[in-house]
């Protein structure tokens, strides 16, 4: 693969960058298409820069994945230590809603129910639901 078809397939969302560029700026602020273009490309840069440092950090480590851990310290390593605070926070937040959704799947798994009984319960709430719109005088598809 020429890496010009590599860069090609290393790019962040037009729509999602331009969602968060709207948030940062005031509205009587416009940005332009090859600006934002341009921002995606330095941020693509950026990305390999940090995650390529943290890999190699890792590697060292003989660790096989890439934690948070090897991506402040090569955050430091690479002079960007203005943004290990924020990215520890950011982190731990993470691992915190991690932790919750966790216990969301633990809660199903703690029903005590088989799979057969939750597609029955489920098929249930699906015919009452069925019935419910059906009284309203409206056709089944």
């Amino acid at each position: 693969m020429t890496r010009a078809k590599k860069a090609d397939d290393l790019s962040l969302p037009k729509a999602t960058v331009q969602k968060i560029i709207g948030e940062i700026l005031s509205s009587d602020i416009s940005f332009a298409k090859d600006a934002r273009d341009l921002l995606i490309d330095c941020c693509v840069e950026f990305i390999t820069l940090i995650s390529s440092e943290a890999n190699d950090i890792a590697e060292k480590e003989a660790k096989k994945t890439i934690a948070s851990e090897h991506v402040v310290k090569a955050l430091k390593d690479l002079g960007f230590e203005e943004y290990v605070e924020q990215i520890v926070e950011v982190a731990m937040e993470h691992k915190e809603h991690q932790k919750s959704r966790e216990k969301k799947q633990t809660k199903l798994e703690q029903s005590g129910l088989s799979q057969e009984e939750l597609l029955r319960q489920q098929e249930e709430l699906f015919n009452g639901a069925r019935a419910k719109f059906n009284q309203q005088g409206v056709p089944e598809p």
